[in-house]
């Protein structure tokens, strides 16, 4: 049987992940990955960043981004008081 050609989002997979790898390297990208047991392939990636506009540069360089492979995406500002992250808090304390 002939090998089956890659789907659109196969054939851009090996620069996604390289344009992920030189962001964690950057120290922008702080940690990423698929999401589990989801009907359709999705991902969480955290980023470190001092605005928003920030987060958005990055996304819309990704290859994915570039290429129409992502479909849906919601950004969430977050501040991790506690647990690994908590080293890059705001150092705000809530009311």
């Amino acid at each position: 049987m002939p090998a089956q050609p890659p789907t659109q989002s196969e054939s851009h997979l090996s620069v996604h992940l390289d344009y992920l790898d030189s962001l964690v390297h950057r120290g922008v990208l702080r940690a990423c990955g698929p999401l589990k047991g989801t009907p359709v392939r999705s991902a969480l990636l955290i980023f470190s960043a001092q605005a928003r506009e920030e987060v958005i540069e990055a996304v819309s360089n990704d290859p994915f981004m570039i290429h129409g492979q992502v479909h849906e995406m919601t950004i969430t500002e977050w501040d991790p008081v506690f647990g690994v992250f908590s080293l890059e808090a705001s150092g705000k304390v809530l009311p």
